[in-house]
Order: C-alpha cells, then structure tokens, then sequence
C-alpha cells in the first residue's frame, strides 16, 4: 500500500513521534492529516512541514478520511475514533512499522523492558559506535525513529528503545537482535490487564527466525515462560549455568556459547545498584553478537557513567547527596533504586499515578527511609498504601519537597527524588521534571 503515493494518511498525536511521521510521510509524497487533542501549537514550535493539515482539540471524523491511520505511541485503542476505524477496516500502522518501511539498514537491536531499556540501549549504542561509526540510535529513548530513518543506509547499525506502547502496534516488527531486560507490573492502567502487557513486550521477539538473536533475563519469571515463542538463537543473562548467555562473577563477566567460555572482561564498574549489572551484561552480549570485539565494550563500560534521570548523582551539600531518578515512573523501578542505598533515605515520591500498587516498596521504605515526601496527583493514594512505613509529608511540588527536606536532613543523608509515577499531572515528561529537580537543588546554597 505505501508504495501507491495517492494513499492518504492520517496521524494520530502530535508528539515527538507523531511529528516525525508526519514530517517523513510528507518527504515521501504523501498527503497527510495530522490530529491532536491537546491546545494549538503552532508549526514553527512543532517543526512540523506546513504541508501538513492539522487540527487540534479532538479527533474528528476527518481523521476517517485515511487510507492509513497511524497512531502515536501511548494513545489508547480505545479511543472513539480508533474503534470506527477499526469498524471501517481502516489499517492502523504505528511510527516504528511506518518509519522502517524506508530504511532497510544492516542490523536492528532493539531493547525493551518495564526499566533499565535507557541505559542498555544508550550502553549498546556507546560500545557499537566506537567500533562503527555509521550507528545511530531512535525511539522511546527521546529520538523519533521517523527522524532518523533518512540518515539509514544498508550499512547502518540501528539501535532502537522500544516501549510496549511502541510494540503493542508493531505485531510483524522483526529485529536481528532483541534484548528483553524484565517485565514487571506498568501502564497497566492503558494495557488492562498484565496479558495484555507482557504480550505487547513479547512482539520484540516473537517474530525472529532461527537467523536473529533473542537476549533475555533469566531471572525473569514473564520472559523464561514467554521466551520459547521465539525461533531465534537465545542467548541468556543472569544464569551462571547457562550453555548460550552471559553471566557476572566476582568481578569478571563471562560469555558463553554451546557451554563454552567465548570470552571474558573485566570492566570497571561506574553506575550504582545490582540493577546495573543487567544492563551491562545485556549491552556487552548484545554487542559481542553484533560483532563488536570484546576489548572495545570493555574500554567503553569503564568509562560510562550512566544515564540523565537514572539514579543520576547531582549535587553533595553540607554532607547531604542528592540524586536525580526521575525516569523512576513505576514502582519496580523506584524500588530499584531504593536497594542502590544503604540507609538514610529522604526521599521524594509522587506524580500521576498509573494504577500499579505501591505495596511492593512497604517493607524497603520501613528499612532504609527516614521521611517520604509527596508530590503531585497520586499524593493520597501513596498515603494511603505506604501508611506506617515512613513519616510522611505533603508538598505538592518538587520546590516544597526539597524546601523542607533542607529543614529535616542530616550530613550522611541520601535525598533521592524517584517518584514512583507519571510526570504527566505538571511536567511534559520525565526529562522536564527531572530538569527541575536539579535546577532547584543547583540552586541550594550551603
């Protein structure tokens, strides 16, 4: 269909993805209409092409007049006008299905996982693009995957962080390499139910053939009852025992192919928390399978120090840290971080809430917490799950959560702003919010 350049197409969502799809649809010969709920924006702060129709406040039946519908990643299918699209057989393509049609490079890795997908996708693109310049890396990672495709040709390494919003709509996407970190309860609140959400995380692999490869972790109770549904080579993390895997042991990581030790190294560690430990033997096996020397992810992995809004150390004052994890928007995430510290724990929690229990972090908060500070729309329902196992404060914003931490806080106290939630409620995103964090602990004076 999308070689007929008569077809008409209409977007779904103006954000990042929206717009990149739009913009290359366009670049391509194709007459697009555009559709966003939010408030007006003008062309110039969208850099959106003014060939593109647009309108903004609803979706309305003019979104129908598409021979193809693609919808941004997080807009849910059950949506009015997705259910009569569906009803009038209209085709719904998501940007990584459309965006790929037009790029045919040498490899595709792509990374997914309730967390920790950052940071290995960023570590995988760090190591292959010291041995291979012409890498480029897009998707929930904070760049357009409609963006990059024009840079692609079929001597480029794409490496892709996909969230299952993204792989819920991409059922035929075939990677040569997937890498499958965890998955654990999120978003349950636009999946429904936990089928739906492990299904959507299983689309990175289910449609590999015995040519690809398939990385997951072991530990992963979802991923080892999920993982037979690929035919790719699986490779394994976490499992000292493993015939095909990766593995870390005092000090030393260990791949092994057919039961064999296939190399060694001895990276020094930067980042914080047993969490990282994953990520890393995930990247390092993902670029061993790629081809990448083992000397070069070794040299790389020494020398990275992690993420932005990831357990992301800003500031010491008066003998007090504080870290920035505001990419901690569900709960398994938050109790992540939560493990990466001793004790003596302020720590900041909040946001919109996603429908996930906050249970889970009871009896680590009872341990390691000294206060917990509420911020945002979730405020009460935290209260009310987490009641008894931390003295607990109402702030509203990140400016008063941190204003009273300063009255509170000791020298040797950790204050860690992970939130547990969605930014939604007053930031753009979790870059946004996680940006204000530091501007206001920047601003503290000694």
């Amino acid at each position: 269909m999308l070689k007929n350049k008569n077809i008409k197409i209409s977007v779904l969502g103006l954000g990042k993805s929206g717009i990149g799809c739009a913009n290359l649809a366009v670049s391509k010969g194709f007459s697009v209409f555009a559709s966003d709920s939010g408030k007006k924006r003008s062309y110039e702060q969208m850099k959106l092409n003014k060939k593109v129709s647009v309108e903004f406040g609803k979706h309305s039946e003019k979104v129908l007049d598409g021979d193809i519908i693609i919808k941004s990643p997080g807009l849910s299918n059950d949506l009015e006008i997705l259910k009569e699209a569906k009803k009038r057989q209209i085709p719904v393509f998501s940007e990584l299905d459309f965006a790929l049609n037009f790029a045919k490079p040498k490899q595709v890795i792509a990374v997914t996982g309730t967390n920790g997908k950052t940071t290995t996708t960023t570590l995988i693109y760090e190591i292959i693009k010291k041995a291979y310049k012409n890498t480029f890396v897009a998707g929930n990672i904070g760049f357009a995957i409609s963006d990059v495709v024009k840079k692609l040709n079929n001597r480029s390494i794409l490496v892709l962080e996909l969230s299952s919003y993204q792989l819920e709509d991409s059922p035929d996407f075939h990677p040569d390499i997937s890498v499958s970190m965890n998955i654990t309860p999120d978003h349950l609140k636009h999946h429904h139910t936990m089928a739906n959400y492990v299904k959507a995380k299983a689309n990175i692999f289910v449609n590999q053939t015995n040519k690809d490869y398939a990385i997951y972790n072991y530990n992963d109770k979802y991923l080892r009852k999920n993982i037979s549904k690929t035919k790719a080579k699986v490779f394994e993390f976490n499992n000292n025992k493993t015939r095909n895997g990766i593995f870390y042991k005092d000090g030393t990581i260990y791949i092994k192919k057919s039961g064999k030790t296939a190399a060694k190294l001895s990276p020094k560690i930067n980042i914080v928390g047993r969490h990282n430990i994953d990520n890393i033997l995930a990247a390092t096996v993902a670029a061993y399978l790629s081809g990448i020397k083992v000397s070069v992810t070794e040299k790389v992995i020494s020398g990275f120090k992690g993420v932005e809004h990831r357990i992301e150390f800003v500031k010491e004052i008066d003998g007090i840290k504080y870290y920035n994890d505001s990419k901690a928007t569900n709960v398994d995430s938050t109790k992540v971080a939560l493990e990466s510290f001793d004790k003596n724990i302020q720590l900041i929690l909040g946001g919109q809430d996603k429908g996930s229990p906050y249970k889970p972090i009871f009896n680590l908060i009872k341990k390691k917490v000294k206060n917990i500070f509420l911020i945002g729309e979730a405020t009460n329902i935290i209260k009310r799950e987490l009641k008894g196992s931390a003295p607990m404060t109402e702030c509203g914003t990140i400016y008063n959560a941190i204003k009273k931490i300063r009255s509170v806080a000791e020298r040797g106290d950790v204050v860690l702003f992970s939130p547990a939630c969605a930014s939604f409620d007053q930031f753009n995103d979790f870059e946004h919010r996680g940006r204000e964090f530091k501007k206001t602990v920047e601003e503290l004076k000694s």
